[in-house]
């Protein structure tokens, strides 16, 4: 079955098997809800804020709890959702790509298809429970960085209001965030099982993420291109362009920042102490 919008006949894309749930999703009354109810994420994100460094204050004198069992259930069911997420958006951003070119995939919001419509609504609303990411730190007693919790919150504004506004070039944050998210958060559960994992691991899945934000930016350009350069039909509201490239240059800079603190700093810290070892014992 094809679709024909206002400016492009549209194919639909090919699944193995569409569920009657994801058939029968309305788009519009999810959008109407999340248009209705746009002051919950910020809500959200205050409650959030209040209870980590809350939290943090009140472990601060108290012993640190495991929750290894815990973590393992919570990372790993992220994981499985996130992999949900990157399958069933997969064959719409495929479809839009072969059949009607990297326009499309920037400019065409994906609300033709009722699966990719489902997936994406319910990848909007997952970023609320995971801010409960966050929890595991606190009661954990780990470094809480000013990268993870912000992160969080403006993910999660970012996405509820990509939502709303009902841009085609989200579609590229949803595949791409759920692809990462699907290694991310296995590697979270495989750790919480102390299974010992190679660094090289850690250091490609904050490469990802560092990738991700230099391809968020060449869309967000490719779209600014398209609807005020080129002048081409393209839904993309300026405020939503400004928003999104803010956002993508700061997780740039703060996720490069963590890379060379993690990683590098780490090897200079460990060289060093090899050699002052080697010196004393000569």
């Amino acid at each position: 079955m094809d679709v024909q919008l206002d400016h492009v006949h549209i194919t639909q894309p090919n699944y193995f098997y569409v569920t009657d749930f994801e058939k029968n999703f309305n788009y519009k009354n999810g959008h109407e809800w999340m248009q209705n109810n746009h002051i919950i994420p910020f809500y959200c994100c205050a409650l959030y804020l209040v209870l980590i460094f809350g939290g943090r204050y009140y472990m601060s004198n108290r012993p640190k709890f495991e929750l290894r069992g815990l973590l393992v259930i919570w990372s790993g069911s992220l994981a499985i959702l996130s992999i949900i997420f990157f399958v069933r958006t997969l064959p719409e951003v495929y479809n839009i790509l072969s059949n009607h070119g990297f326009y499309h995939s920037i400019c065409t919001a994906s609300t033709y298809d009722p699966v990719n419509s489902l997936w994406s609504w319910l990848f909007c609303l997952s970023k609320v429970p995971e801010l409960g990411d966050t929890f595991f730190i606190v009661l954990r007693k780990q470094p809480l960085i000013f990268l993870h919790w912000y992160h969080h919150v403006t993910v999660l504004l970012y996405t509820w209001y990509s939502c709303i506004e009902i841009s085609g070039y989200s579609r590229w944050f949803t595949i791409v965030n759920s692809f990462i998210h699907s290694w991310m958060y296995s590697y979270y559960a495989l750790k919480a099982m102390r299974l010992k994992l190679p660094k090289w691991l850690a250091m490609t899945i904050t490469t990802l993420q560092i990738a991700q934000m230099f391809w968020g930016i060449f869309v967000t350009i490719s779209a600014y291109y398209y609807a005020y350069i080129a002048q081409v039909q393209c839904n993309v509201p300026v405020k939503n362009l400004i928003f999104t490239t803010l956002m993508y240059l700061s997780y740039l800079i703060l996720f490069i920042n963590f890379f060379k603190r993690t990683y590098f700093s780490k090897k200079r810290a460990n060289k060093k102490k090899e050699k002052e070892s080697r010196i004393k014992t000569e």
